[in-house]
């Protein structure tokens, strides 16, 4: 076997072509670091020697590399190669898995195996908990809505609440993050590539904690009308992995220069963000939210609208209203916002083509910002969850 040096980084894109050759060796092909072409295999494109040269359809000759078999030691260390300089502005800081029963500091060892229904059927659920000042912010909310996604999934919960809820604060203790996010998995566990999970002995619980790096922005962003399919009302209500029509209306957005995009629902009324909810502030100041009934229930969107209660108090909102909100009504409102635990309350300040409101960030989205920052920094016990380090 090639020692560790002179073996070639692996790479992301690339072609493979796997002959029978008389040492039973198998040769890579087409190397590159950018992506290929695809092409027909050809007869004037198969390799027809057995020595270390492969011929292009060019006539051009390229060398050759055998791929080797490694240790788990040697996997671990290429592992820890293959992250050097990867920039990424969000730092892994330990993780627990209920597969090998603790918790880790090594990123390295942050895995989880490939027979795990979550990785090959979408078979898990998952959610995000807040990490602000050495709290952990509406911990309690988004548990419980973890455990009913579980149940909607027919995934049988390995612990019971409390003790789960000990092993998310203890990860975050032993990660020594302050301020950050705690992302939890349950899965219907390893056991096998089948479609039942009726080979799978126990569900897998998974908690990693994450420190974003990113600077903080609240500037006003522009949104589109995703064209990707809404997922249904029995699957729109369940935090699950299946996040592939999310990842695609993301995209969607980013190509059309925009943040995000924006789900209606089966009757035309506006839904959600790919990972957030959406909110409106009407001409008679009435903060505006889509009902909860066919999307996710947001646990950020939920106290959001607990605060502005205060606004209208204090006469800069008039009444909160949560209900279905036509397109029609959502464009001619004088704000517009996504609200997530990622975004936490940033202004929308144009939807397709149709600008909101004055085209700036609006005041009563920045006062339900400041007012949930507030919170998270010094609200009461019921929403903060102190984390002993």
């Amino acid at each position: 076997m090639a020692s560790l040096s002179t073996i070639p980084k692996p790479i992301s894109d690339a072609s493979f072509l796997l002959p029978k050759l008389r040492d039973s060796v198998i040769f890579l092909k087409n190397i590159s670091i950018s992506r290929p072409k695809i092409r027909p295999l050809t007869r004037s494109n198969i390799i027809k020697n057995s020595n270390q040269t492969q011929f292009s359809s060019e006539g051009q000759c390229s060398p050759m590399f055998e791929v080797p078999v490694l240790s788990s030691s040697e996997v671990i260390q290429r592992m820890r190669t293959s992250r050097e300089g990867h920039e990424t502005k969000q730092l892994y800081l330990a993780m627990y898995s209920s597969v090998f029963g603790g918790i880790t500091t090594d990123t390295d060892a942050m895995v989880i195996p490939m027979d795990d229904h979550m990785v090959h059927r979408g078979h898990g659920v998952f959610d995000t908990a807040a990490i602000m000042d050495g709290c952990l912010y509406e911990l309690d909310e988004h548990l419980d809505r973890f455990l009913r996604s579980a149940t909607m999934a027919k995934i049988q919960i390995p612990f019971d609440r409390e003790i789960i809820r000990r092993i998310l604060i203890r990860t975050v203790s032993v990660s020594k993050c302050r301020k950050g996010s705690l992302r939890y998995w349950l899965s219907a566990g390893p056991g096998d590539f089948q479609l039942s999970p009726s080979g799978c002995p126990r569900a897998a619980l998974y908690a990693i904690v994450i420190q974003d790096q990113s600077p903080p922005d609240h500037r006003g962003i522009r949104v589109v009308t995703s064209s990707v399919p809404i997922k249904t009302p029995q699957f729109a209500v369940m935090k699950s992995v299946n996040y592939l029509p999310n990842a695609l209306s993301k995209m969607e957005a980013e190509e059309n220069d925009a943040y995000a995009a924006i789900w209606l629902d089966g009757d035309g009324f506006v839904a959600e963000g790919p990972n957030m909810n959406v909110a409106f502030v009407t001409k008679e100041k009435e903060l505006l939210m889509p009902s909860f009934d066919k999307i996710l229930s947001g646990c950020t969107a939920k106290r959001v609208l607990v605060l502005a209660a205060k606004l209208v108090k204090e006469g800069k909102l008039r009444g909160i209203r949560v209900d279905n909100v036509s397109v029609e009504v959502g464009k001619r409102a004088e704000e517009m916002m996504l609200i997530g635990s990622g975004v936490l309350v940033r202004s929308v300040v144009q939807w397709d083509e149709k600008i909101i409101g004055d085209g700036r960030e609006g005041p009563v989205t920045q006062a339900l910002l400041n007012l949930l920052l507030e919170d998270m920094k010094s609200g009461p016990a019921s929403v903060r969850v102190r984390v002993p380090y």
